[in-house]
């Protein structure tokens, strides 16, 4: 994204509530969309936010305070979805632990665009992934560096069980990452959630046009939970919201 300033706060938040706090150097800032009373919940079945450190199923967050790194863990097998900035590899290695794993597990790394915030942490995850494959959006290989090769992804791919969607407009080769058989969808900066869901920040987006057409499409997806880059995952309602904010577009 753009400016940020200095924090020291990590959290790694849960369904029910903190879990764990470590003090440590990491970067803040990102969005200044104002935050609203949330949008009200829809009648639509949302998977359910169980309790310890899932946020939704399988998947479980790593809050870096102002970007998120999301987990899914499948038995012993481990997707990691963006890396946060340059500071953040400490903080998802804590979250790995407080799994009961390490990076041996890591098997997959999904990174939705090439923003510092989403893709600068790849200069720790990277080498210490050993045996995990890095994967990016055909449009965003040329402008991530890493220390292994990136493997391009294009609109309709599909990962671990995991379907690639095509969400240019924050970046042009920007990509959702969506779970079919929970409808849980993890956004990089397609949405946001600060307050209230919103399409990508204006400030950072290089086409808004694609933008807004990219939130159109996610709401043609049978949504159950939204996990965006920037603000707090979206577990209820997250379907009547996101139609909502298509239709405003």
């Amino acid at each position: 994204m753009g400016d940020f300033r200095l924090s020291r706060r990590f959290v790694i938040t849960g369904g029910s509530g903190v879990f764990g706090v470590a003090v440590l150097n990491t970067l803040t800032g990102c969005s200044s969309d104002p935050a609203p009373p949330a949008p009200a919940a829809s009648s639509a079945a949302s998977p359910a936010a169980p309790a310890g450190n899932a946020v939704v199923g399988d998947w479980q967050r790593v809050n870096l305070s102002f970007v998120s790194v999301y987990l899914l863990i499948r038995g012993n097998e481990i997707a990691v979805v963006d890396t946060g900035t340059s500071s953040a590899p400490p903080e998802i290695e804590a979250g790995l632990k407080a799994a009961g794993f390490g990076w041996d597990a890591v098997k997959h790394v999904i990174v939705t665009h090439r923003h510092q915030d989403h893709a600068g942490g790849l200069a720790g995850v990277a080498p210490a992934a050993i045996n995990g494959t890095i994967y990016t959006g055909d449009g965003e290989v040329a402008e991530i560096t890493a220390s292994k090769p990136l493997q391009g992804l294009k609109d309709g791919d599909e990962i671990f069980g995991l379907q690639i969607i095509g969400t240019p407009g924050h970046t042009p080769g920007h990509i959702s990452v969506f779970e079919p058989a929970t409808g849980v969808l993890v956004t990089g900066d397609a949405l946001n959630n600060t307050g209230e869901l919103t399409g990508a920040n204006p400030q950072y987006t290089a086409d808004m046009t694609q933008a807004a057409a990219s939130v159109k499409k996610l709401a043609g997806l049978d949504v159950k939970a939204i996990l965006p880059g920037h603000g707090e995952p979206l577990t209820t309602g997250a379907a009547d919201a996101l139609r909502k904010l298509a239709a405003t577009l």
